[in-house]
């Protein structure tokens, strides 16, 4: 019986398993945002912007705190096809993902520090490769960093209130193979598809995995987390590299 022969697909770039695509976060992109980042993750680009508003959503009120949140949204021409503004009816994708943006910023800043006022982060995706959640929460991170610090050079607050750092990476296993920061053609045929929320201290926020294709075992999960443990901190030297933030 003849044995079946597999081909290794090589990876964009000629990268290895464990190796990122170049990343570049560059800082200042919008005028009248108070902060802003282009975060590229090979060809995937998102603009993300943050603003400062006096005030709190009402059920926050009197509670002597901020409130940090984000909206997502892709636009038309970012993908190969058009995709069609959410004009009206919001796509549930779209709702997590500026959900998990969101929850991931509020974890690394102090909201009594911030005073009440509500902070928001858009991320608008403006070419689609794979690993735009990702992408928005690392970037969404410089933009609310540099919003916060203009907030403190104008004397509206006394102190950062930044406690830490937080980005995101993929990762999966495609042609069981394990590998970190998917691009598009690897996410769309992956067996496991996996994304990792962290923070500089090589903590937690969120693990979203799942098995596309088939169930996968502890052993092929430690092994994914290790990668996304290389590549949050890769990104968060990154950060550190263009901000000069430290904790």
């Amino acid at each position: 019986m003849a044995g079946i022969a597999s081909i290794e697909v090589p990876r964009s770039g000629g990268r290895a398993e464990n190796e990122m695509r170049p990343v570049k976060l560059t800082r200042g992109v919008m005028k009248n945002a108070l902060g802003s980042c282009l975060a590229e993750f090979g060809d995937t680009c998102v603009l993300c912007a943050a603003t400062i508003e006096d005030g709190v959503p009402g059920w926050r009120k009197a509670s002597r705190q901020g409130w940090v949140t984000a909206e997502y949204a892709m636009l038309p021409a970012s993908t190969n096809r058009r995709t069609k503004r959410e004009t009206g009816q919001r796509k549930g994708r779209s709702q997590e993902i500026e959900r998990l943006i969101g929850r991931s910023l509020r974890t690394v800043v102090n909201m009594r520090a911030l005073g009440e006022v509500t902070v928001t982060v858009d991320c608008d995706v403006i070419q689609a490769d794979g690993g735009t959640r990702t992408a928005s929460v690392t970037g969404a991170w410089v933009a609310l960093h540099d919003a916060l610090w203009t907030w403190v050079e104008a004397g509206r607050i006394p102190r950062m209130p930044l406690t830490g750092q937080v980005a995101a990476v993929s990762m999966g296993m495609v042609d069981g193979r394990l590998l970190l920061d998917l691009d598009y053609r690897e996410d769309s045929r992956a067996e496991v598809d996996m994304n990792l929320v962290g923070t500089e201290s090589g903590e937690f926020i969120e693990v979203q995995g799942t098995g596309e294709r088939t169930p996968f075992s502890r052993e092929r999960l430690s092994g994914l987390l290790d990668l996304g443990e290389k590549g949050i901190a890769e990104l968060i030297a990154l950060q550190n590299e263009v901000t000069g933030f430290r904790s």
